[in-house]
């Protein structure tokens, strides 16, 4: 008996092994990795163990899980993705609904968007999704009216009203905080915003909850229906992962799903 016993133990233990999986996963440094701190612990109580992997910009965590050096994603919007996939041939999808990261505009001079002068230079960022996105919620403030059809591959040739004849400057998005000093104003990144040591509540102007900008859990369309993709959303998708976002980040993230 007691060797039945411990034969059945032992087989328990490698369906177990077999059945525990390790996926890593690309994140962008700030909210995108404390949240997937959180989220990886969830996972591990349902057998699956992540291993994050953290970049310092858009570009590498896509090309990285492209070239099957990751199995998921975790930092970016579909606008970008989409972009993305255009420009580079990727076959990669978006699964599931994590966080917004609101990007907003900043300025070391001014407290309102209306004290922007005539002339102003502007920073934004340099990829195309994240352009727009700026251009889109500046014209929200009423300072530039773009083409109604501009939609979200806005750039500045789209800007049909500048009354102030705003000058924009385009800049990698990690470099943007650090323009700040340079220009009158400029768009950020919550994720790089917090590490710069700016506060998105005090903002000039940033994109709320109605936001079209999303993140999202992103995996090659090879591995959609493996089973370790549910497992991985919902892991983010959990009561403790927003409650981590309220009280961690007071606003400034916002859980997306």
């Amino acid at each position: 008996m007691r060797r039945l016993l411990a034969a059945s133990c032992l087989s328990l233990l490698a369906l177990a092994g077999a059945q525990a999986e390790t996926i890593k996963v690309g994140v962008t440094a700030g909210p995108f990795a404390e949240v997937l701190d959180v989220a990886k612990a969830n996972a591990a109580r349902e057998g699956l163990t992540i291993e994050p992997v953290e970049f310092s910009d858009f570009v590498g965590p896509n090309a990285a899980l492209a070239a099957g050096d990751l199995h998921a994603n975790s930092y970016q919007h579909r606008p970008f993705l989409q972009a993305q996939i255009d420009a580079r041939g990727y076959d990669l999808v978006p699964v599931g609904k994590t966080i917004l990261v609101p990007i907003a505009f900043y300025s070391k001079r001014y407290k309102t968007v209306n004290e922007i002068p005539a002339g102003a230079t502007v920073a934004i960022p340099n990829d195309p999704s994240n352009e727009a996105r700026t251009l889109l919620l500046l014209e929200t403030t009423g300072l530039i009216k773009l083409r109604p059809d501009a939609g979200f591959k806005a750039t500045p040739v789209d800007i049909v009203e500048n009354p102030k004849n705003i000058k924009f400057i385009e800049l990698e998005a990690a470099q943007l905080a650090r323009s700040l000093d340079d220009v009158h104003a400029a768009a950020v990144n919550t994720n790089y915003a917090l590490q710069a040591g700016l506060n998105p509540l005090e903002s000039l102007v940033r994109e709320g909850p109605q936001s079209r900008y999303i993140c999202e859990v992103v995996v090659r369309r090879q591995d959609v229906d493996k089973p370790w993709v549910k497992q991985l959303v919902a892991a983010f998708q959990s009561p403790n992962v927003q409650e981590f976002i309220d009280k961690r980040f007071k606003g400034a993230v916002i859980a997306g799903w």
